[in-house]
C-alpha cells in the first residue's frame, strides 16, 4: 500500500503520532499501549517517566487508544491490538521518512545547501575555464577532485544531521532536543 500525501502529512500534523513513531523506532517495534502511553506522557510534559502521573497518563493512553492508534493502523502505519494492549510498526512506517525532515527556526532547508555548492563549484570550474587568477593553476583533475569532494562532503554531513533528526532515534524526539 503506497500512502497519499496527504494522508502521511496528516498522521505527522499530531505531536503524539509522530512520539509514537518515534518510540516503537527507537525500542523495538513492538510495546504495549501503556509503556507507549507513558513515554508520550513524559515527553509532552517534559519529565521523567516516573515522574508522570496517573491522570497524564490516562489522558495519552485514552486518546491513543481511541483515536491515533486507529488512524494509524487505518493507513497500515501500526498493527494495534485492542485487547492485547499491543502496538506493532510495520513496514509501511518507513515510507514516512522522506516527510520528516527538520528545519526548525533559522535553519536553511539542505536543497539550499546543495544549490549553495553547485553554485560554488560551478563558479570554480568557470574561473578556472576563463583563467582566473587564483584558478587557473588548476587542472581539470583538480577541478573534478574539488567538485566532487564538495558534493562528497555536504552529503556525509546532511545523512549525518538527518539520521539524527529521524524518529527512533536516541532519547527524546528531535522536536523536544
Amino acid at each position: 500500500m503506497n500512502l497519499a500525501r496527504d494522508d502521511v502529512y496528516e498522521v505527522l500534523s499530531n505531536r503524539r503520532r509522530r512520539f509514537v513513531l518515534h518510540y516503537l523506532r527507537g525500542n523495538g517495534p513492538r510495546a504495549a499501549l501503556g509503556t507507549i502511553a507513558e513515554h508520550v506522557a513524559a515527553w509532552e510534559n517534559d519529565i521523567d517517566i516516573a515522574d508522570v502521573g496517573s491522570d497524564a497518563r490516562k489522558n495519552v493512553y485514552t486518546s491513543l487508544q481511541q483515536f491515533h492508534l486507529p488512524k494509524m493502523e487505518e493507513l497500515n502505519l501500526v498493527r494495534f491490538d485492542q485487547r492485547a494492549g499491543e502496538v506493532e510498526l510495520t513496514d509501511e512506517a518507513d515510507s514516512v521518512d522522506v516527510y520528516l525532515e527538520v528545519v526548525e527556526g533559522h535553519d536553511v532547508p539542505w536543497s539550499l545547501y546543495y544549490l549553495g555548492i553547485g553554485g560554488l563549484t560551478g563558479a570554480v570550474t568557470l574561473g578556472h575555464a576563463l583563467g582566473l587568477p587564483l584558478l587557473s593553476g588548476l587542472t581539470e583533475v583538480g577541478c573534478a577532485v574539488f567538485t566532487v569532494t564538495a558534493i562528497g562532503a555536504l552529503a556525509l554531513i546532511h545523512t549525518y544531521y538527518t539520521r539524527t533528526m529521524r524518529l527512533g532515534t536516541d532519547g527524546t524526539p528531535p522536536e523536544i532536543d
